[in-house]
């Protein structure tokens, strides 16, 4: 069976695919892994552009592992398997009166490679995923099941919540969960000086705050979202031709014809970039969590992302935009700003530092020496920053100059070496980032 990931930037060929129903299905995968003296990997729905779920022997494939098995409404968790895709488990902790406190811009990963890789949203109390879990379970390199959480087995759970899928197959997950609540989404336009000259009140008076720029303009487009105290069934969404033409038509059909004809002529570029960042228009809408957290993307891109220090996030974008200015690069699409707070996990990008994120696109089929010279200069710019990588997006670091960006990268090997001391859940990425 051919695997390929979402941007079809990676690939494989593994020699047994399997696909496992229960925990003890996953536990003899690993056994006959280590009998074999091969690997194993559960892949997820392919949205890292990285290969960090890349099987090379044996591939788990999570669809049969998928849906909610626990709910404790006095502890306020939702227990689901491994497999569920985010945007079911948005669909079920609605229906049942339940909402993440944050997430990230789509909803199409498994719950176990959202974790695994960092995946994270903006603002708020928590940003990325991991920092919701209160509990998981995995199986080890050495077929050990382990229920770990802040009590049983703290050092596992403590570092497996970012776990790169080095440590275990994750195979459930507890998240602390919210009442469903409301959020208020105000976009506008702003100007470069606006946006920039109001950041940090922009930030300080909303919930989550993310912003776009558009390469070769003056022009970024912020969105704030605020909770409401407001029960679900007073929310203003749009109306459902709005969210049709703005979120659908124009978002994804024509912004992806118009990346698309960027390709082909690339000096039409900067002209449709302007275009597109005059057009936009300020709304306001309200709606449950998720639906204002998550959109659809249909348009294939590759994308790098890195964290920054808070404090040096502004300075990091102005010289990414001096960079930009001065090349000859045509980008098509807008590269997204966001913050999010500190947390104590080992290997996330916001350990131990509130942080910046700048995110830099382009479309799947951008021109290749365009598209590496272009994430080349921002990785130079976000690394002269003290920045660290999102761990399933595309970047060139390794295990040596990784670690000095991470305080405790020494203690995840040793967890590593301790959990799957035969490297049953290895490949070339994770030998790349965390050696052999």
């Amino acid at each position: 069976m051919h695997w390929q990931n979402w941007s079809g930037l990676e690939s494989a060929e593994p020699r047994t695919v399997i696909r496992p129903t229960s925990v003890d299905e996953v536990v003899a995968a690993v056994a006959a892994a280590r009998r074999g003296g091969t690997t194993v990997k559960m892949v997820g729905t392919g949205h890292s552009f990285t290969g960090i779920a890349a099987p090379q022997d044996a591939m788990l494939l999570p669809h049969l592992l998928s849906g909610i098995v626990a709910v404790d409404r006095e502890a306020m968790t939702v227990t689901a398997l491994a497999g569920t895709p985010l945007k079911v488990l948005n669909a079920e902790l609605e229906r049942l009166g339940l909402s993440l406190h944050n997430m990230g811009d789509i909803a199409e990963q498994t719950l176990a490679g959202a974790v695994s890789t960092g995946t994270h949203g903006t603002g708020g109390v928590a940003a990325g995923l991991s920092a919701q879990l209160t509990g998981l379970q995995l199986v080890t390199g050495t077929g050990e099941v382990v229920d770990a959480d802040a009590r049983h087995h703290p050092d596992v759970f403590e570092t497996a919540r970012v776990g790169l899928g080095a440590l275990g197959i994750l195979t459930s997950l507890t998240f602390a969960v919210e009442p469903l609540f409301v959020l208020e989404a105000h976009e506008q336009p702003m100007t470069w000086d606006q946006a920039l000259g109001s950041f940090d009140e922009l930030v300080a008076q909303s919930h989550h705050c993310d912003m776009y720029w558009f390469p070769h303009t003056d022009r970024l487009l912020t969105k704030q979202n605020t909770r409401l105290d407001l029960d679900p069934s007073d929310a203003e969404p749009l109306s459902r031709v709005r969210h049709w033409v703005d979120d659908d038509l124009l978002s994804n059909t024509v912004f992806g014809a118009l990346t698309a004809a960027g390709n082909r002529v690339p000096g039409v570029v900067p002209r449709l970039n302007q275009v597109a960042a005059r057009a936009l228009s300020e709304r306001t809408y309200s709606d449950v969590a998720h639906r204002i957290f998550t959109s659809t993307r249909r348009v294939v891109f590759r994308e790098m992302e890195y964290a920054v220090p808070r404090e040096a996030g502004l300075d990091a974008l102005r010289e990414v935009r001096r960079l930009v200015d001065a090349s000859d690069w045509r980008i098509s699409f807008p590269i997204e700003i966001r913050v999010a707070p500190a947390d104590d996990i080992p290997l996330s990008t916001a350990y131990g530092r509130d942080s910046f994120y700048l995110a830099f696109h382009t479309h799947h089929r951008s021109d290749l020496a365009q598209h590496t010279a272009y994430l080349s200069a921002m990785e130079a710019v976000m690394r002269d920053h003290d920045g660290r990588p999102h761990w399933g997006k595309l970047h060139s670091r390794t295990a040596a100059d990784l670690a000095p960006a991470y305080p405790r990268f020494a203690d995840f090997l040793a967890l590593r070496e301790r959990l799957d001391p035969e490297r049953l859940f290895s490949n070339d990425y994770l030998r790349r980032v965390l050696g052999s």
